[in-house]
């Protein structure tokens, strides 16, 4: 089952993103509070937890929202889903915008690793349907508006 492992938020561009219990939602804005919420396509940032593994297995001490992703996730293939796709977490309804991104500047996770997920397997989404989302809550991966 997809779930949600951890919520994460940070004030400012260019940091990690700290773990929180649960995080609003605002449709067509992204998480309240969040440095990278507006009116864009990439309004909110995901990241596998299998990723992150990837990273620790090089032996670096990482964790949830160490790559200043919003949500880090367990149990589904993000880097599969189509661009398009909707993602249903509690009453929240989230559209795929992007797959990876490019990384115009080496991060601190690259320079000790020599490698970083998130350019090839974080994923963005922006918010059709708002609400809150938290620990623990399951994902789904739907193509339909939820009523």
């Amino acid at each position: 089952m997809a779930q949600v492992l951890a919520v994460c938020i940070s004030e400012n561009k260019g940091e990690r993103k700290k773990p929180v219990d649960s995080v609003e939602l605002r449709e067509n804005h992204g998480i309240v509070g969040d440095a990278h919420a507006g009116d864009w396509h990439r309004q909110v940032s995901l990241l596998a937890q299998e990723s992150i593994d990837k990273m620790r297995a090089l032996g670096l001490d990482v964790g949830a929202g160490d790559f200043a992703e919003n949500i880090t996730t367990s149990g589904i293939d993000l880097v599969s889903l189509p661009i398009g796709s909707h993602l249903q977490i509690g009453k929240t309804l989230l559209e795929v915008t992007q797959i990876g991104k490019e990384c115009h500047t080496r991060c601190a996770i690259f320079y000790q690793a020599g490698d970083c997920v998130m350019p090839k397997e974080g994923i963005f989404v922006k918010v059709l349907q708002g609400g809150s989302i938290g620990r623990g809550d399951t994902i789904l991966n739907s193509t339909l508006p939820v009523q």
